[in-house]
């Protein structure tokens, strides 16, 4: 498919179905990170901006046009979201690709995915009329219950920079399928498609204030719309110390958040894997896939030592095959990270690993045919040990940290030497083994045999310091529901007898 010569949007704040200048009137400039250009500029919230759209959010869950809607209902508006972005998918993968720097194809696929995942919640909102009501059966004869499956309110939804629409939709699709009202605070570093998905629902007719969308700064706009007293539940994904300061503010007003944070995550290859081709592109898809900016990436090899020469020796002849350019560029297979300040400490990672004796086998440094743009080479440290830094921290830019083991116990005990708990990975064609490490791996995903692959339908989380709660599937939508009890008493017009009656005194 051609990739289109597009204009930036100019957008304001999208409250109550409709665009608002920010009270404050401030902007925020636009860089491509390819060029390091500005590009255009996005609005900046501040907290009067959140009161405002915090008000349209709760307007909207008392009006009939959303409050009282059925599933059924919402996953039309689901749907007619889904088909517009279709619609618009040249468009939004080219704007994705010039805010946040990832190659243009796989932008693309991004928003497949935003489109299917916009439909997955429709059939789950449609589901959820049948499950609305449920009866509980009870041991007494002289009461009946049931739980009511309700909409929690008003949720604040701060979403993250690397898959800008796709993390969006994560949230947003299950918030309204959900019946929910909610308020959008996208990274300032990557606005532009979450701005456009306002435009979209303005088009097909999403009632005002069931979503609002506020760019700006996380000090500006994101904190006052954790803290404040009309936002039922917050959720969130980005990096940990963020996540802290997050359930801190939430815990005042004992708010309810949902975090998707950091992760360090291994991918174990044993010698006995299928191909060895085969193992190395996984290896490498798992770490560089995004240009190294996913917090799921596997970035620690963790290499059995019998294959260890062998298998880096191909891990290098495939890393020097990888296509960095700039990302509108046909075949480019690695982009610039986002932004200056990541750049930099990506870099510092680098330098901090061989200072402290790791040895930098390949990479390191900015790519010497691209002399603008935040370009990082695809980078393979080895000689590492687990006191280093570059071990523990996660980067978030194509860096990958490589340790071997020669036992099982080795193996499992390198694995789960992290604070975080996201992902998981392991090459062999052992199943039982396989089945082995996926019990003892200390993490909310497991891939066996690859790694990073996502769907929308299994739960997406992590344990430890990676967070808490799911995304994706029927887990999500279980998010943003509250559960009601409702009891009744089978028999009115007999007395409970708990007490003497007065009049039988």
């Amino acid at each position: 498919m051609a990739i289109p010569n597009i204009r930036i949007p100019t957008r304001q704040l999208f409250i109550d179905g409709d665009w608002r200048e920010p009270v404050k009137k401030n902007r925020l400039p636009i860089i491509n990170p390819a060029t390091e250009e500005t590009i255009g500029y996005i609005p900046a919230a501040t907290a009067e901006d959140v009161d405002i759209a915090v008000k349209a959010a709760r307007r909207a869950l008392r009006r009939d046009d959303w409050g009282s809607t059925t599933g059924a209902q919402r996953a039309k508006y689901l749907r007619a979201i889904a088909a517009k972005v279709q619609e618009r998918r040249p468009e939004l993968a080219t704007l994705e690709t010039i805010d946040n720097g990832k190659p243009w194809f796989e932008a693309a696929s991004d928003i497949d995915d935003v489109v299917a995942c916009f439909e997955y919640y429709a059939d789950l909102a449609e589901a959820l009329d049948s499950k609305k009501k449920t009866e509980v059966k009870l041991h007494l004869d002289s009461f009946k219950s049931h739980v009511l499956r309700e909409p929690l309110g008003v949720v604040g939804l701060i979403t993250p920079w690397n898959y800008p629409l796709l993390m969006t939709t994560w949230k947003v699709a299950p918030a309204l399928a959900a019946g929910c009202a909610a308020v959008l605070k996208p990274s300032e570093l990557a606005s532009i498609t979450s701005l456009e998905l306002g435009e979209i629902c303005r088009e097909v007719g999403l009632p005002p204030g069931a979503l609002n969308i506020l760019t700006g700064l996380g000090h500006e706009a994101g904190s006052p719309l954790v803290s404040h007293p009309d936002v039922d539940k917050i959720a969130f994904t980005g990096s940990g110390p963020t996540g802290v300061k997050i359930m801190t503010a939430a815990a005042q007003l004992v708010k309810p958040v949902t975090l998707e944070l950091g992760g360090k995550s291994p991918i174990v290859v044993f010698d006995d894997i299928h191909d060895l081709d085969i193992a190395v592109e996984w290896t490498l898809f798992g770490c560089f896939w995004t240009n190294g900016q996913i917090c799921s990436a596997t970035s620690r090899l963790i290499l059995q030592d019998t294959i260890a020469p062998k298998f880096l020796d191909r891990l290098l002849e495939w890393t020097k095959n990888i296509k960095i350019s700039d990302p509108l560029e046909e075949d480019c297979k690695l982009g610039p990270v986002i932004s200056r300040g990541q750049y930099e400490k990506v870099l510092k990672f680098i330098s901090t690993a061989k200072s402290e004796g790791a040895t930098i086998l390949y990479g390191g440094d900015r790519p010497q045919h691209l002399k603008k743009g935040y370009y990082v080479q695809p980078t393979i440290i080895t000689d590492v040990d687990t006191s280093m830094e570059i071990w523990k921290e996660e980067v978030f830019g194509p860096v990958l940290c490589v340790k071997t083991f020669k036992t099982e116990e080795e193996a499992i005990e390198l694995a789960n030497d992290t604070k975080y708990g996201l992902g998981s990975a392991i090459m062999s064609k052992d199943l039982e083994r396989c089945e082995r490490f996926t019990k003892a791996f200390q993490s909310g995903i497991v891939w066996i045999n690859c790694s990073q692959p996502c769907f929308w339908q299994p739960p997406w989380g992590g344990k430890k310091r990676s967070g808490f709660g799911r995304e994706l599937g029927e887990w999500s939508l279980e998010n943003y529901l509250n559960i009601k009890q409702v009891t009744q008493y089978a028999t009115p017009d007999e007395p409970w007898a708990f007490y003497k009656s007065p009049s039988k005194l």
